[in-house]
């Protein structure tokens, strides 16, 4: 079994692969090869008195790569300004998640992962099959909201799908947004821009994309977009409910957690859960509302990638590409193309296989 770190996970895994990764998933989920059990919280009173400990879990498997996920994160969440969700473990600055994987050809345990860049990288490629399949192939400036790290993976996707020549970011710090563009734009070889205000970040975009962790929404502007744009999103608040009735076509990649309310679960942050502790301890967890992405309005990306729903069909429309659901099954096209790599080519600590199993049945 390996245990595999975020900067082995870097030195395997890049963005090419993750999207190559992530369209064999879900080639195999369209044949009835891959499965997915959506996102489930459990929530409970922690040690400070403005928040909570979520411990957060999603699960996937793959016949054509051959193994199950699961990812595991253990956080304590609180909102300093009611505007953004902070989070760690132990201590701010450091943070508790791990994918177990798993053969399903023998139930062998075959690695843990951290999942620190794996987790960014896998919205990101998401963000960027959105823009495959529904941007204007012609789509060359792209305007981000946020400089944090999913901000980079989702630029990563966009220039491995389209022909990216110009980038607009805006974020509300100067000098991360300033920072993010430097490093992007030597990275990527592109004129990246960091903006002063929202507005110059849509106006002009083909592709914009909201990368933050606001739990109010970041953009409701329809008088801003371009004739032809595509927008997309990390957090299903983002997008405001006037931008969101602008759009043409709007697909949801898939359900983000389970639909079916058995008793004592609740929906916190449009995922369900289970939650303890009292009222006014539960009175904490803000709730931002979700209900624009409830209903008919969307499609679902397998129907759109089945051909059952048709896509973009001229390049006026604007198309919104809702970056949720299925992330079990994306944890484990990931996790297991890292372990598949690391195998190759000898990444990795070995820890002994028969510290996992035992003699005793359950």
């Amino acid at each position: 079994m390996l245990l595999i770190n975020n900067q082995e996970v870097g030195q395997l895994f890049d963005m090419k692969s993750c999207l190559e990764a992530l369209e064999t998933a879900y080639d195999d989920l369209l044949k009835g090869d891959a499965v997915y059990r959506p996102r489930l919280d459990v929530w409970v009173p922690c040690e400070r008195p403005d928040g909570y400990f979520r411990w957060g879990t999603m699960e996937g498997a793959s016949r054509k790569i051959g193994v199950f996920a699961i990812r595991m994160k253990s956080d304590i969440v609180h909102w300093p300004d009611g505007q953004t969700e902070e989070k760690y473990c132990m201590k701010p600055g450091t943070w508790c998640g791990l994918i177990m994987v798993f053969s399903v050809r023998n139930g062998e345990p075959l690695a843990i992962i951290n999942d620190g860049l794996l987790q960014h990288m896998r919205v990101g490629g998401c963000a960027g099959l959105g823009a495959k399949y529904l941007s204007r192939p012609d789509a060359s400036m792209v305007g981000i909201f946020g400089s944090g790290g999913m901000a980079r993976s989702y630029l990563e996707a966009f220039h491995e799908v389209r022909t990216v020549k110009r980038v607009k970011v805006y974020s509300p710090t100067k000098a991360h947004r300033e920072a993010y563009a430097a490093e992007m734009s030597r990275k990527l070889g592109l004129p990246v821009e960091a903006v002063k205000d929202p507005e110059s970040v849509v106006r002009g975009s083909q592709i914009v994309a909201t990368c933050t962790d606001s739990t109010q929404v970041v953009f409701d502007q329809p008088e801003w977009l371009e004739e032809g744009s595509h927008i997309t999103c990390v957090r299903a608040c983002e997008i405001g409910p006037k931008v969101v009735k602008r759009c043409d076509l709007s697909v949801k990649l898939g359900r983000n957690t389970v639909e079916t309310m058995d008793e004592g679960m609740v929906r916190l942050h449009g995922n369900v859960g289970y939650i303890a502790g009292q009222p006014e301890e539960r009175a904490r967890i803000p709730n931002p509302s979700v209900d624009n992405y409830r209903g008919g309005f969307f499609k679902y990306f397998m129907d759109l990638k089945a051909g059952k729903v048709p896509g973009r069909t001229n390049p006026r429309q604007v198309t919104f590409f809702i970056n949720a659901g299925t992330q079990g099954l994306q944890f484990a096209a990931c996790a297991g193309r890292v372990y598949q790599l690391a195998k190759e080519k000898g990444v990795g600590r070995e820890l002994p296989t028969e510290w996992f199993l035992q003699d005793i049945r359950d």
